[in-house]
């Protein structure tokens, strides 16, 4: 009896120790399973930004460059103007001497307008002011131009006979053919370029013959060469110039 006592709690130790491992393989696979979950997807890392110093470098150099455009451009005008007012002929010429140094019928006074309004300025040109404004061309020797412009002193009008001068003032038709003779349109010429091109159709539908160095027009002489208004360059020459008939 004793034997099977003993025997029989053998046999229930056996079977706690059993179901004690039975249990802590059961927590095992548990833990396991658990472990193979997926794990949490990855987040992207965020995107590098620049720091605040490369952004301002960045703005100041954009700025800079903008500046800089700017600033050639501006140096650009203002190199062709003053290339331009260099490369702009003087005046020259014995009869030079005889227009205003300054105010409105000097040179430069001239130059600030157009032509018909500038010779109204020059005591020189009086005369031919009161014949372009008998023939009623005060506007379009205003015009827009460009014009090249022989302008007869007043001495150059006096030499013709009174009663000659007279009689063309009060022809308009004649009037108006004698003083379109006297200009080129669509081109404003220097001497230089006068003596270059030898002839030169004008307003009238006549022809002009230069000398090589432009200083002589139709055998008239040029006495005052590359006056400089807002339109035209004009020409100061010592005889009415007459279109053939």
């Amino acid at each position: 009896m004793k034997t099977r006592h003993i025997s029989h709690r053998n046999t229930i130790t056996t079977r706690r120790r059993r179901t004690l491992a039975a249990n802590a393989t059961l927590a095992l696979v548990a833990a396991a399973c658990g472990d193979d979950d997926p794990a949490p997807a990855a987040t992207a890392p965020p995107a590098p930004t620049a720091p605040a110093d490369e952004m301002s470098a960045e703005m100041t150099d954009e700025m800079s460059a903008d500046m800089s455009d700017d600033m050639n451009d501006d140096m650009s005008e203002e190199m062709t103007d003053e290339m331009s007012a260099e490369m702009m002929a003087e005046p020259f010429g014995p009869a030079c001497s005889a227009v205003p140094a300054d105010g409105e019928g000097s040179f430069g006074g001239m130059a600030d307008d157009p032509a018909a309004t500038a010779a109204s300025n020059n005591p020189v040109l009086s005369t031919l002011v009161t014949a372009v404004t008998q023939a009623g061309l005060v506007d379009t020797l205003n015009g827009d131009g460009p014009f090249t412009i022989f302008a007869p002193t007043n001495d150059a009008f006096a030499a013709i006979p009174a009663a000659d001068l007279d009689a063309v003032l009060a022809d308009q038709d004649l009037l108006t053919s004698i003083l379109t003779y006297h200009v080129v349109a669509g081109e404003s010429l220097t001497a230089a370029e006068l003596g270059a091109a030898g002839t030169l159709a004008t307003v009238n539908g006549g022809e002009l013959t230069f000398g090589s160095d432009g200083t002589m027009v139709n055998g008239a002489n040029v006495v005052c060469s590359d006056v400089v208004t807002a339109n035209a360059t004009v020409h100061i020459i010592d005889a009415v110039l007459m279109p053939e008939s």
